[in-house]
């Protein structure tokens, strides 16, 4: 199924069960009367996160800070199969439970599968870090967990059912720290919110690639209009070839990105560019953003790779805020504030319907200024805070609401 398909299903399938649901669910709330605190250790926790590498990758400080707190807790992830690589690398996760979502019979067949098995676990904790899925809450309450937390943008009222604690989603905070502010309803020490590492000895060098740059020219169709245009990326790219006549342009994107990838380096026809989209596994991948001498990418799921491997990187913002997914040390952002950006936390649709001006009004001439300044000077300081300057109060979680 596409993103178009499972939006479509989540409105008009999984929203109004939601709804029908949330109303039992408080019924029988208030008849049970169940025990719903949290101050104490807990045997099974699940976290759920099915859309975004990147974000996966934002909530390891927060898995690091459950797993410190809860040693002896089993933690499950609850993804899709498209994530499946990824998590595996994370080691403070005990079990990972997939949904495959690439047809319709195997959708189905893989929640029940997956559900079956999270209800034999009998979590106490469940946090959905899902914002805008009505799929994900129902699959959230499906999983019988004693304890089902999630967020909440504009109203508290749809959910609070279904979820026995609701959490205000901010969507002017960095991501890693929105995570762990969920967190804190279980933990008091969440001080580390480095990102899990992703790279071992094995991955640091598996390609034949030198002195190189890597281009993501890519963005999912989950927000197609997070990307540059394409005409853009051959420009730059052309000027980087000539005036660094010693380097290679390596292009990254994944199998459905490599038609998008081959006409980029087709218009450009240089034997300085290689195009790897849909040719290289996740280790593969992290390699080579790791080896990188630069990065130049959209906001979308590598980026967030580059973060890991502290490669020097320009991150080219638009329809999302780059405070929110862009706070990293090694991270040099270029961003057009126009008056609807940032538009995905309050629109299924962006308001330009694709005629992306946030990323049209980023000219080839600085992108390529910032590619020159980080060539000569790699330690450049880069354009966002190095610290957060947000403060979060572990003695009372702002946003906590118990049925």
């Amino acid at each position: 199924m596409n993103i178009k398909q499972q939006i479509l299903i989540d409105k008009l399938i999984a929203k109004p069960v939601a709804y029908f649901f949330n109303f039992i669910v408080r019924i029988l709330g208030q008849l049970l009367k169940i025990n719903h605190s949290l101050d104490r250790e807990f045997k099974t926790i699940v976290i759920c996160k099915f859309k975004g590498m990147g974000s996966i990758i934002q909530a390891t400080p927060m898995i690091n800070a459950i797993r410190v707190q809860h040693p002896n807790a089993e933690i499950i992830f609850v993804s899709t199969k498209t994530n499946e690589t990824v998590l595996k690398k994370i080691t403070w996760i005990n079990t990972i439970v997939t949904v495959d979502d690439s047809s319709l019979l195997k959708f189905i067949l893989s929640n029940i599968k997956s559900l079956l098995f999270l209800i034999r676990k009998r979590p106490e904790v469940y946090f959905d870090l899902e914002i805008y899925s009505d799929y994900s809450t129902l699959f959230t309450l499906f999983s019988l967990s004693t304890n089902r937390i999630g967020f909440y943008l504009r109203s508290s009222s749809f959910r609070m059912g279904i979820y026995t604690h609701m959490m205000f989603f901010n969507p002017r905070v960095p991501i890693s720290e929105v995570y762990l502010q969920l967190a804190r309803l279980i933990v008091s020490n969440t001080k580390d919110n480095s990102l899990y590492p992703l790279v071992n000895e094995g991955i640091s060098r598996t390609h034949n690639y030198s002195n190189y740059i890597v281009i993501n020219p890519n963005a999912s169709d989950l927000r197609i209009e997070r990307r540059w245009d394409k005409h853009n990326f051959v420009a730059l790219i052309e000027l980087i070839l000539k005036e660094f006549t010693d380097k290679t342009i390596v292009i990254i994107g994944s199998s459905s990105e490599k038609k998008y990838s081959e006409e980029i380096k087709t218009m450009i026809n240089n034997p300085r560019v290689i195009n790897t989209a849909g040719k290289t596994s996740i280790d593969e991948l992290i390699g080579i953003i790791k080896n990188a001498k630069l990065m130049v990418t959209n906001d979308t799921g590598p980026m967030h790779i580059a973060f890991c491997t502290n490669t020097p990187i320009i991150c080219l913002f638009g329809p999302c805020s780059p405070e929110q997914y862009g706070m990293n040390n090694n991270a040099h952002i270029i961003y057009k504030k126009v008056y609807c950006s940032p538009c995905v936390h309050d629109f299924e649709i962006a308001p330009c319907k694709g005629n992306n001006t946030c990323m049209q009004l980023i000219s080839t001439s600085e992108v390529f200024e910032k590619v020159k300044e980080l060539i000569v000077s790699p330690i450049s300081h880069n354009s966002l805070p190095q610290e957060s300057q947000y403060i979060f109060d572990n003695g009372n979680v702002l946003g906590k609401v118990i049925r």
